[in-house]
């Protein structure tokens, strides 16, 4: 799969990145060149190579999930500009 000029704009509006007209062809060759690696891996057969988490064989350290702090709720509450009922007053998101 190849992309076209037209295409390498569309993508930066969609993605909201300003290119420059006089770099368009350097992001469509940087973007081909990805697309075609993309292409070479589907290709590689992983029959019978297991899923893994991380490249190396190590394990993760983890703590103990213990609690270290209360919430003052109330004073959490008198820095919020609108609250009732014990929750926060947010504007709208979806309408």
């Amino acid at each position: 799969m190849t992309l076209k000029i037209d295409e390498v704009r569309h993508i930066s509006k969609l993605s909201k990145l300003e290119i420059k007209e006089s770099n368009l062809t350097q992001y469509q060759d940087d973007l081909n060149n990805l697309l075609t690696l993309v292409e070479e891996m589907q290709n590689c057969d992983t029959t019978n190579i297991a899923p893994m988490a991380h490249p190396l064989d190590m394990t993760q350290r983890l703590r103990a999930d213990n609690i270290t702090e209360q919430p003052d709720r109330d004073k959490l509450m008198n820095q919020s500009p609108e609250s009732e009922d014990g929750f926060f007053i947010v504007p709208p998101v979806i309408e």
